[in-house]
């Protein structure tokens, strides 16, 4: 069914809308498919609703991580402090078949100061995403989902990620023990950060309502892991768990990398969770430094690794870090950056990289391939 959101214009809004935080009412319908309880639907759906708000809204997307454990209380009403999200009303939930709706008012304060505004993209690559037992596997031999679940989080970041720029998936497995492995492929590809992935559980409950009906749950547990592409190390981890009804046949082959799959209700539930992955890495690493790094030198100029894609444009302003490394007490080699005297501004940009102007040629000799910059705003340049 076609779902539209549309600003719906109170006189609360009228007021909001004459002052500078820009602000209105959004009223809007999230669905979701009931499985294990009416409750967990209407969670489900109540997040569905404030996702394409705040998203169609223009708001920080990764403000909805930090107030779902507040929307798991059943209420009519809920106030946020602190967050662009300031009211929800729910007007209506209702169950419709297996299908919970929702439907909602709410009040949004888009921030002109958030992280993915000031912020170049991050580039993100996504891993070879194993499933632990095979096992579990069995039914409706889906032995590549995990393959097929790394596209559609690459296609999930590609298509509504304010942050982030998804480089795809890379076929090599990478874990806490190859840190060498993961700045290798972090190099090749440009990424800043690779995330991996574990499917750990997809057993099924097969409840019986008579001699010829039955239906089927089945669960679905993802370890994740974020790694960064400069140290190879561990900045985040997290392990999601759903479950959904399974739709097809028991001893039915099922591809999991067709339409049919991934409309079903076993398909939206994973589809849910590879949205709040993206938000969760919104709302968790949004704020980190992007490093555009030089890939090259030609007298005064150098041609920087991010482009118009990741939201560099003509006249941004960065410093450069010298980067190198170092064997620490233990043994331990460790990287290291440094800050420079040196200044750049970008002065030509095409879709994956750019190029910049020294403003010191006197100490162009200085920068190397390798090195990394970061943007300033101009209005502080001259601090």
């Amino acid at each position: 069914m076609k779902k539209i959101i549309f600003p719906l214009i109170s006189m609360a809004s009228l007021f909001a809308f004459a002052s500078p935080a820009n602000a209105a009412w959004y009223e809007v319908t999230g669905t979701a498919s009931i499985v294990s309880s009416t409750d967990s639907a209407r969670l489900h759906a109540l997040e569905d609703a404030v996702y394409k708000a705040v998203d169609f809204a223009g708001g920080d997307i990764g403000n909805i991580s930090n107030i779902t454990a507040l929307l798991s209380t059943d209420r009519r009403e809920y106030q946020f402090t602190n967050n662009e999200i300031r009211y929800i009303e729910v007007e209506q939930a209702r169950s419709y078949g297996n299908e919970m709706r929702v439907k909602i008012r709410i009040d949004i304060y888009p921030s002109a100061t958030g992280c993915h505004i000031g912020q170049y993209k991050k580039t993100l690559l996504f891993s070879k995403i194993d499933i632990a037992s095979q096992q579990q596997a069995v039914m409706g031999q889906i032995y590549d989902l995990g393959t097929d679940f790394s596209k559609i989080l690459s296609r999930q970041f590609e298509l509504d990620s304010h942050s982030f720029v998804s480089l795809g998936q890379t076929p090599y497995a990478i874990n806490d023990n190859t840190p060498q492995r993961v700045e290798m492929i972090a190099q090749d590809t440009g990424a800043q950060y690779i995330i991996h992935g574990e499917i750990t559980d997809l057993s099924a409950t097969i409840m019986q309502s008579n001699l010829s009906q039955y239906s089927i749950n089945r669960q679905f547990a993802l370890d994740m892991k974020v790694y960064d592409g400069k140290t190879g190390s561990s900045v985040m981890e997290k392990t999601y768990r759903e479950e959904a009804i399974w739709p097809f046949d028991r001893t039915s082959q099922v591809d999991t990398s067709t339409s049919r799959f991934w409309t079903s209700s076993y398909g939206e539930m994973l589809r849910r969770v590879s949205r709040n992955i993206m938000l969760d890495m919104e709302s968790k690493m949004a704020c980190k430094m992007t490093l555009p790094e030089v890939v090259a030198r030609f007298d005064n100029t150098v041609s920087i690794s991010l482009g118009r894609i990741h939201g560099v444009h003509e006249g941004d302003k960065l410093v450069l870090w010298h980067t190198g490394s170092f064997i620490d007490q233990r043994g331990i080699p460790r990287a290291k950056v440094s800050r420079s005297d040196v200044t750049l501004t970008v002065s030509r940009v095409y879709d994956h990289d750019a190029e910049a102007k020294i403003d010191q040629p006197d100490l162009a000799s200085s920068v190397q391939i390798g090195d990394v910059m970061n943007k300033v705003l101009t209005d502080n340049f001259s601090n």
